[in-house]
């Protein structure tokens, strides 16, 4: 008698995972979810990062080791919030030489993963959002014409010095990471605790005080109806929870619109975005700035012009706004 040989039942058509992990096969039986696994597992790494600050003189980044400490570091700051995903992270290809809203300035500084504060210089989410290629996004231009808008020649409408006879200091705090939905924003997920510790670091450092949050984020949650239709509840629970833990109840939140998506329900995401029922959310609207090759992050250009128009919704606010809010 012949021996047989029993084997694996054959399948019948394989998809690859365009997962984190390579080269995983999975059946195709029907459609499923977006596997999150991968997200999760990089944000949880991340969070962990930038929750806990690394022992004195080590630093976790070797490419910003030789990075100076700014002599600014201790001195009161106007401070940014920078958080959402990859357009708020910075996707746009730097051009040689960079323009002039990109290049460093002395009384501009941002807080490093380790938690020191550093000249500012793109890209700005270098050793933030780490699984990615960072380049350049809006907040450096953003930064810059704040900065103009301080100087004794603007107009009446410039922000406040942080002492008499002092000069403002700016402080970016950068927390974005791609590719991220806005539930993992969500007060106790990881990415949601690490930006508020990084925030509290960054007042608690020096001094000053929280300008606003810029947010830029949406663009993942247009692959699922049920998450494009959720959005405007998250992005109000996220507002609030961000001004409680924050202790800022008047705190103003600058988000962006979104200018494109991952999926086919960017129309209900940016309806949602429009509509968020609170005060101080100022909405600035990306839809028309040109895109990259991919069709999904904004190209160099586009963040040169959203940084502008972020500086000019957040300068339009603050000399608006009543100053014993």
């Amino acid at each position: 008698m012949s021996r047989s040989t029993k084997r694996p039942p054959m399948l019948s058509k394989y998809t690859r995972k365009k997962d984190p992990i390579p080269c995983v096969l999975t059946v195709a039986m029907k459609p499923a979810r977006r596997p999150l696994l991968g997200a999760l597992a990089l944000a949880a790494l991340l969070s962990f990062i930038l929750l806990i600050p690394p022992p004195s003189g080590l630093l976790l980044f070797p490419s910003h080791r030789q990075t100076p400490t700014s002599p600014y570091a201790h001195r009161p700051k106007l401070l940014f919030l920078l958080a959402g995903q990859s357009n708020m992270a910075g996707r746009g290809a730097p051009p040689a030489p960079l323009p002039p809203p990109y290049l460093p300035h002395p009384r501009l500084l941002r807080l490093a993963a380790d938690r020191r504060w550093v000249a500012a210089s793109p890209p700005l989410h270098a050793d933030i959002d780490t699984h990615k290629t960072c380049g350049l996004g809006p907040a450096m231009p953003f930064a810059h014409r704040v900065l103009l808008s301080s100087s004794p020649e603007s107009a009446p409408s410039s922000v406040s010095d942080p002492g008499e006879g002092d000069p403002v200091v700016l402080g970016l705090v950068p927390c974005a990471v791609g590719g991220t939905r806005i539930w993992m924003w969500a007060r106790g997920q990881p990415l949601y605790e690490a930006a508020v510790a990084r925030t509290r670091a960054a007042v608690a450092d020096g001094g000053g005080e929280l300008g606003a949050v810029l947010w830029f984020q949406g663009e993942s949650d247009t692959i699922e109806v049920d998450d494009a239709r959720s959005y405007g509840g998250k992005m109000e629970r996220l507002v609030a929870d961000f001004r409680a833990d924050l202790g800022l109840p008047n705190l103003p939140v600058i988000q962006v619109g979104l200018a494109s998506g991952e999926g086919n329900y960017t129309e209900i995401v940016r309806e949602a975005q429009k509509n968020v029922n609170l005060h101080n959310v100022i909405y600035v609207d990306a839809m028309g700035l040109p895109l990259s090759d991919d069709q999904l992050h904004l190209s160099t250009e586009a963040q040169l012009q959203l940084g502008e128009m972020l500086a000019q919704a957040y300068l339009e606010f603050n000399s608006s706004r009543d100053p014993k809010l």
